[in-house]
């Protein structure tokens, strides 16, 4: 009978290959549902605001350097096709607020051409310019 007792016990064993199937699931299921922040690709010593308020996230960021260069998706672009790229990342993910963090130095002009861009696009667009605060 001892013979009997050791055979049962060796043969006890638990199955997690059930278990690894479910969490790789879970995994597959949390990577695919995971939404990505888009920066613009660059720093810019934005202007402090006193009175800001929150606004909601978007995925369109525009950056503005102090020397005019216009910044979206991590690469430089024409102030004139702003409003193609703008259309370009929509199709990728649709949002109606795009983010504009303009340097504190940056032309007032380049800003007032990113804008039109971007009403060119699509007049119903959100245009947020985010300072410190923001």
């Amino acid at each position: 009978m001892a013979r009997k007792r050791i055979r049962e016990d060796e043969e006890a064993a638990i199955d997690i290959t059930p278990m690894m199937d479910i969490v790789f699931i879970m995994l597959i299921f949390f990577i695919v549902t995971t939404s990505f922040v888009k920066e613009a690709g660059i720093d810019v010593n934005k202007p402090e605001a006193t009175q800001a308020v929150k606004k909601p996230s978007a995925t369109i960021f525009i950056a503005i350097r102090a020397n005019g260069e216009v910044w979206m998706d991590k690469r430089p672009v024409d102030v004139e096709r702003v409003s193609a790229n703008i259309e370009r990342l929509r199709a990728e993910s649709p949002t109606d607020t795009i983010i504009i963090q303009a340097d504190k130095e940056a032309k007032h002009g380049v800003v007032m051409e990113v804008m039109d861009q971007i009403k060119a696009a699509d007049p119903a667009l959100v245009i947020t310019v985010a300072g410190e605060n923001n």
